[in-house]
């Protein structure tokens, strides 16, 4: 069994643009393989994580970032998993490297959201939800999160305040972030005073419809050497995915236990727990989506969850000392739906190997949480560890 490594990473710029799913694709790919040898040398093989074709009309879209690779003749699909779909697609590069079935796999993600305006991305992300419980009652995804902030905020202490403060974080950290869609800090007050999208969640509650594209190669030890110094290396020690039932009326949403299985057992194959995570990339799809998956993957006691905001030493017994989408997450970053869960392998590659300039963290291994469907409907976690420890 070979051991999985992450050796490069790649961005687009994350954001509204007219540029199409594919050229955004072009320019994460030309972002990662920057000095490195030209794909078609490396790669055996792509999986690209895209919720939806109805944004533009193209399926097939594993065959044609293939082709825009320069890939001829290699395995080359789509996954899907609604906002989980980019982290499904880096689940299966590691499994192929780890069985030994291929030496270097590109784990891809590329939405690009804005082509069928608010309506066909409100249309796109409903797909997600049951047709016969969910989709024919007319809810919408902010609909669904502000019944679970709803429950939230009910059975614990937590207050709206305290999820604008999620956001107010968020954002402190998108502005160092040069890839992110809002680089620019907020405040509480422009939360709370912002227009009410589905009470309590307010629009700067949300996450923004976006446009973006997000590459990483996943090889094995040795092609890794091969490609780059130890000290551009990442192992992939835990990767996990669970799946629970798609329509939120048949789950319990008081604690979110397909992210806490998912995070168990990638915390398990890699032989740590929570209090060793030092930096996590978790979906924040809106505020109460980090306070719920904080406490679900062990951050922080239930009900204390909100206190992410805070930086750890203002946080209540029981937290770790982890800190928390230093991405600026989905809120801030950017969400561009099938790419998310690798932009968050890219925030945590360049985190381990001290590349995230103003807004770097002292950091040894990372946890990737990425969420598709309301809540836990798929959920994929894994853990990073940085050149430290990489096997010398």
């Amino acid at each position: 069994m070979s051991e999985p490594r992450l050796v490069t990473v790649g961005l687009s710029d994350l954001g509204r643009t007219d540029l199409p799913g594919r050229d955004l694709f072009s320019a994460a790919l030309a972002d990662a393989f920057e000095g490195l040898p030209d794909p078609a040398e490396v790669v055996d093989a792509l999986y690209l994580g895209n919720q939806s074709e109805q944004y533009e009309n193209q399926i097939m879209q594993g065959t044609l970032m293939a082709e825009w690779a320069g890939l001829r003749y290699v395995p080359a699909e789509r996954v899907e998993g609604c906002a989980a779909a980019g982290a499904l697609a880096l689940k299966n590069a590691v499994r192929d490297v780890r069985a030994g079935v291929h030496d270097a796999v590109l784990a891809c993600g590329v939405e690009k959201m804005t082509a069928g305006g608010t309506e066909g991305a409100t249309n796109a992300l409903a797909a997600a939800f049951d047709r016969a419980l969910e989709q024919r009652s007319g809810v919408t995804a902010p609909a669904q999160y502000a019944l679970l902030a709803q429950r939230y905020l009910h059975d614990t202490e937590a207050t709206e305040t305290d999820l604008a403060r999620i956001a107010v974080k968020n954002h402190r950290n998108g502005a160092r972030n040069p890839n992110a869609m809002f680089q620019r800090e907020i405040d509480v007050d422009t939360v709370l005073e912002s227009a009410p999208v589905a009470r309590p969640l307010k629009l700067y509650d949300c996450a923004p419809v976006t446009d973006g594209a997000a590459v990483a190669l996943v090889t094995s030890a040795d092609l890794a050497d091969d490609l780059v110094d130890r000290d551009d290396q990442v192992r992939v020690a835990g990767s996990a995915v669970t799946a629970n039932n798609i329509a939120v009326a048949e789950r319990d949403m008081t604690f979110v236990e397909g992210a806490h299985r998912a995070a168990s057992d990638a915390y398990e194959q890699a032989g740590v727990d929570a209090a060793a995570v030092d930096i996590a990339e978790v979906h924040d799809a809106f505020t109460v989506c980090e306070a719920m998956l904080s406490e679900a993957v062990g951050f922080a006691p239930r009900g204390r969850g909100v206190e992410s905001a805070l930086s750890p030493a203002e946080r209540s017994e029981g937290w770790t000392d982890v800190h928390v989408n230093t991405s600026g997450g989905l809120k801030a970053r950017g969400h561009p739906i099938g790419a998310t869960g690798v932009a968050q392998a890219a925030e945590a590659y360049e985190q381990l190997t001290g590349r995230a300039g103003d807004r770097q963290r002292e950091s040894e291994v990372a946890l990737l949480l990425n969420e598709g469907g309301v809540a836990d409907a798929v959920t994929a976690a894994h853990v990073l560890v940085g050149p430290g420890g990489v096997s010398r």
